[in-house]
């Protein structure tokens, strides 16, 4: 290793930049092998680094670089392409070079035999030509060290730019106790006055002595008062200008990641026998230096999905009338507040049939919740960990880590991971993520007396929401949000601090609904407080990862507040399980009684759910004539049933019925597959009062109509 310090750090740099250039130039000869101005270029790096290397005596280096640099002399006054050989050679020469200088710079730990191994190869004639192996960037953590300043100097100043924050909002607290004081001031001057005037004395008799002496102290106070203004005015200028400058320092360009890929999409290829091209947009786009560091391995995972997956052989793309070429697409694009990162490919897509199959086959979902779920939420469940639809183990991909991990990392980043494909073209995984990590814009809610904060990229809205409007299904809570069916929860149940209690079935509750991915959820909170930008505090170590909480903050009024982890609170509602909404027992309503009658167990089953988590109380029957049956044994509010069943359709129970003059004004609510006009009309002429069909069916419809109904 280097012995010299200053020398090291700078041969460091110079390397790392060098190899770089001679990397991608290597690639780019690959396509255009007759550029004699890319020769010539690659000629200069060579030789460059070749004189870096001698000046410091790591002859290994040299000696290699030396070689590098005949072979590009020789095709560029030649005037000849480089042959396939040559390449071959010059890519493993520079591998060779890349290996001695992370030993020399002390950036790996080898043996003295692998050392002298590979010295010894340098010093040979003619370098080794290559196997079939694949060059990816190493798997040691991606760390970015090219900025100037030391990135801990940074994160301590960057912690004390927080500290200053809160202490400008302290000063600038101050000044309303000032304003106080001087409030009080005058009043006091006001008695003095009045209280003389009514005594009959002269104020310069009964006052003078103490409007002497306040004179002195509203001046000064005044002069505090002023001077406070303008140091809040600075500070707030200097604390702004500090952690902006802070935050600028730790943005880096996304061609910082991005440069580390296209030689690992070029060996894979080679590798799988495959031909790809690598496209990147976007690198001029910035993000915190934290977010490319931990994006590497999720980014390197993601392509090797795609190359090994994803992409098909040159020949079966020609079947499905493809180019050749494949192509994967990495862009980045940002917005004010966040980054979005795109990793595209024109391959196969996924096949959702394999995939509904590989999660019944590993117990993943049950067949009814596959029934039941759309094409977007079933390409998702790529993201379960555990998932793979490969067969075949390679040292590519299928060595049973899935994407799962890619969007582990997403979410660690408190980013979203999203997915879209078309059978036979391709595939987009999306990541979205915040540019910076040291502040993020929240919203306050407060409950049971405590505040929290909500990251505002999963907040959708919040809105005031009727205590009745929730029922029960399926075991947890649930509200009916423009049409979809929302699980709900008070914030504090989640947390598990506090027991809310009973609430007056009459009142209104404050729902937050936050979406992360494709699902929606609802917190029930006490009221929103305000949208604010934090400064998020890093949690010790003792407290890196609790349930729920990403982690927190100081607020204006110097209280500490939790920043809460939108994708835990969703993992910790599905764990939750209700049976009924908490309403104060003395205030409930009595239950209005409903018959439903439905043939098939499955809809009668969810029918009934759906209506006794609204607060009904349910009698079923399995046929028409069960249904007439029934109707005799007990008062009913009100009847729904299915058109198409045995023994007795739903159009001749609803004659039956009407045809007592008793049940007259009983309602009847037809829920049928049947949604054609003529049916709507037949359904109307048998004395229903309300039709709906299936195909369209809402739980919310079904509800509301039998709210005005009864």
């Amino acid at each position: 290793m280097i012995a010299d310090k200053e020398l090291r750090e700078l041969f460091k740099t110079e390397s790392e930049e060098r190899l770089q250039h001679l990397d991608d130039g290597l690639l780019r000869l690959e396509k255009t092998p007759a550029d004699q101005s890319l020769l010539e270029d690659l000629f200069r790096e060579a030789h460059s680094l070749k004189g870096a290397a001698r000046m410091l005596g790591l002859t290994g280096i040299q000696t290699l670089a030396h070689q590098l640099e005949d072979t590009l002399g020789a095709a560029s006054k030649g005037g000849t392409a480089p042959q396939p050989e040559a390449m071959a050679s010059m890519n493993q020469t520079l591998e060779t070079i890349r290996r001695l200088v992370q030993m020399e710079i002390g950036e790996t730990s080898g043996a003295e035999q692998v050392n002298a191994e590979l010295k010894h190869e340098a010093a040979a004639s003619e370098p080794t030509i290559p196997h079939s192996g694949i060059r990816t960037p190493d798997s040691t953590a991606f760390r970015i060290e090219t900025i100037r300043v030391d990135p801990k100097k940074l994160d301590t100043l960057l912690t004390q730019a927080g500290e200053l924050t809160v202490t400008k909002i302290r000063i600038a607290r101050r000044l309303a106790g000032i304003d106080a004081l001087l409030d009080y001031c005058d009043e006091w001057a006001r008695v003095v006055h009045t209280g003389a005037a009514h005594s009959g004395q002269f104020p310069a008799q009964a006052g003078e002595p103490i409007a002497q002496r306040l004179a002195p102290l509203q001046d000064m106070l005044n002069q505090l008062r002023t001077g406070a203004y303008e140091d809040s005015a600075r500070l707030d200028f200097v604390a702004g200008q500090i952690e902006s400058g802070v935050r600028t320092l730790r943005l880096l360009p996304m061609s910082t990641l991005f440069v580390l890929f296209p030689r690992l999409v070029h060996d894979l290829a080679r590798d799988q026998r495959k031909e790809v091209e690598l496209v990147i947009e976007g690198e001029d786009a910035v993000a915190d230096k934290r977010v490319l560091e931990e994006m590497k391995d999720p980014l390197m995972h993601i392509l090797r999905n795609a190359i090994d997956h994803g992409i098909e052989a040159p020949e079966q793309r020609e079947q499905a009338g493809k180019p050749r070429v494949a192509t994967v697409r990495i862009r980045a694009s940002q917005t004010p507040a966040s980054l979005v990162i795109e990793v595209s490919d024109d391959g196969r897509g996924l096949d959702i049939e394999e995939i509904r199959r590989t999660a019944l086959k590993r117990g993943m979902r049950s067949e009814e919740e596959l029934a039941g779920m759309s094409a977007a939420q079933i390409q998702s469940l790529i993201l379960v960990s555990g998932f793979s639809t490969s067969a075949l183990i390679t040292d590519v991909s299928g060595r049973g880590v899935g994407l799962d991990v890619v969007r582990n990392n997403v979410e660690h980043l408190k980013g979203t991971l999203q997915i879209e494909s078309s059978p036979g073209k391709g595939l987009t995984l999306r990541a979205q993520l915040p540019i910076s990590l040291a502040t993020v814009r929240v919203l306050i809610a407060e409950t049971n007396g405590r505040r929290y904060a909500l990251p505002v990229e999963y907040v959708q809205f919040s809105r005031k929401i009727p205590l009745h409007d929730i029922y029960a299904m399926e075991g947890r809570l649930t509200v009916s949000i423009d049409g979809q069916a929302v699980s709900v929860s008070r914030l504090d149940d989640l947390l598990e601090i506090a027991d809310s209690g009973t609430m007056n079935p009459q009142s209104t509750v404050v729902c937050v609904v936050l979406g992360v991915g494709e699902e929606r959820f609802a917190l029930m909170v006490d009221e929103v407080a305000d949208e604010l930008e934090v400064v998020l505090k890093p949690q010790s170590k003792l407290l890196k990862r609790v349930r729920n909480v990403s982690g927190a903050t100081i607020l204006d009024t110097g209280e500490v507040c939790m920043v809460l982890n939108p994708h835990d609170l969703l993992k910790t509602l599905r764990k939750k399980s209700v049976t009924a909404v908490p309403v104060a027992a003395a205030e409930a309503a009595v239950k209005k009684v409903l018959l439903l009658a439905e043939d098939s167990i499955t809809t009668r089953t969810q029918e009934k759910r759906i209506l006794e988590g609204a607060g009904y109380e349910v009698v079923t029957a399995v046929d028409g004539a069960d249904a007439y049956n029934k109707l005799a044994t007990r008062s009913f509010d009100a009847v729904v049933s299915d058109i198409m069943m045995p023994n007795m359709s739903g159009l001749a129970l609803t004659e039956k019925i009407r045809a007592d003059k008793k049940y007259a004004e009983l309602p009847i609510i037809l829920v049928t597959s049947r949604a054609s006009e003529e049916d709507q009309r037949r359904g109307l002429e048998a004395g229903a009062n309300a039709y709906i069909s299936k195909p369209s069916f809402d739980q919310r419809v079904l509800l509301d109509c039998l709210a005005r109904l009864i």
